[in-house]
C-alpha cells in the first residue's frame, strides 16, 4: 500500500467518525509512534497506520459498542459490560479489518492492547501503547515530562511508568481496574528487575 494513497483515506473516514479532540489525539498519536518506530527500529508505515486507526471506535456511544460486539460475536469480559469504554481497543482492531481494510496482524493486534497493555508485548504494541500516553496533546497525566524522556531512551521502563500511575490512579479514583493491566504490570516489573539482577 503506496502511503500517499492510504493516509489521506485513513484520516478522511477518521474526520467524520472523530470528534474534534479525538482526532487531534489520533494525529499526535501516529506522529508520535513514527517517532518512536525511528528510534527503535520499527516499521515506521505499520506505527503510523496503527496510531492513526487505534481509537477509531472510541467515539462510538457505549450501548452501541455492546451491541456491535454482540452482533459480530466478539468476546466481552465482565469489566469491559460493566465499562464499555473499553471496548473501544477490541472493537477497533475489528473495524481495522473490516471497515479499514488492514490486513497487518501486528497493526490489529496494536490496537487490540493500546488500552491494558498484554505480557510479552511486540515492539508495535510497545509503541502505540507508549504513544498514545506521550502524544503532544496530552496534558493531565502524571509524570508525563519524565514519561516522554524516558520513552525514547527505555521503551520498557516507561511502559512500566504508565502502567503504575495508570493503576495508582485508578485505584485513587476508586475506578474498576482491568485485570489485565494488572498482569501486564506485573510481567513488566519482574522482566525489569530479572534485567537489572542479571547486569
Amino acid at each position: 500500500m503506496a502511503k500517499d494513497e492510504v493516509f489521506p483515506n485513513y484520516q478522511k473516514k477518521l474526520k467524520k467518525e472523530l470528534d474534534a479532540d479525538r482526532y487531534e489525539h489520533t494525529i499526535g498519536v501516529a506522529y508520535t509512534a513514527a517517532a518512536l518506530a525511528m528510534r527503535y527500529g520499527a516499521n515506521i508505515q505499520q506505527a503510523q497506520v496503527a496510531g492513526l486507526l487505534h481509537d477509531c471506535a472510541k467515539c462510538i456511544p457505549n450501548q452501541k459498542k455492546i451491541a456491535l460486539c454482540q452482533k459480530y460475536n466478539i468476546k466481552m469480559r465482565e469489566v469491559e459490560l460493566e465499562n464499555p469504554f473499553l471496548l473501544h481497543a477490541k472493537l477497533g482492531a475489528f473495524l481495522a479489518m473490516h471497515k479499514y481494510g488492514i490486513t497487518d496482524k501486528e497493526i490489529t493486534s496494536a490496537i487490540l492492547s493500546h488500552t491494558t497493555g498484554r505480557p510479552n508485548m511486540s515492539l508495535l504494541e510497545k509503541i502505540i501503547f507508549v504513544a498514545d500516553y506521550i502524544e503532544p496533546q496530552r496534558k493531565k497525566q502524571p509524570n508525563l515530562k519524565e514519561i516522554r524522556k524516558l520513552a525514547f531512551i527505555d521503551l520498557d521502563r516507561a511502559l512500566l511508568q504508565i502502567l503504575e500511575d495508570t493503576l495508582t490512579f485508578l485505584s485513587a479514583s476508586a475506578g474498576n481496574i482491568d485485570p489485565m493491566t494488572e498482569k501486564t504490570y506485573l510481567y513488566y516489573k519482574n522482566l525489569l528487575k530479572d534485567k537489572k539482577q542479571d547486569s
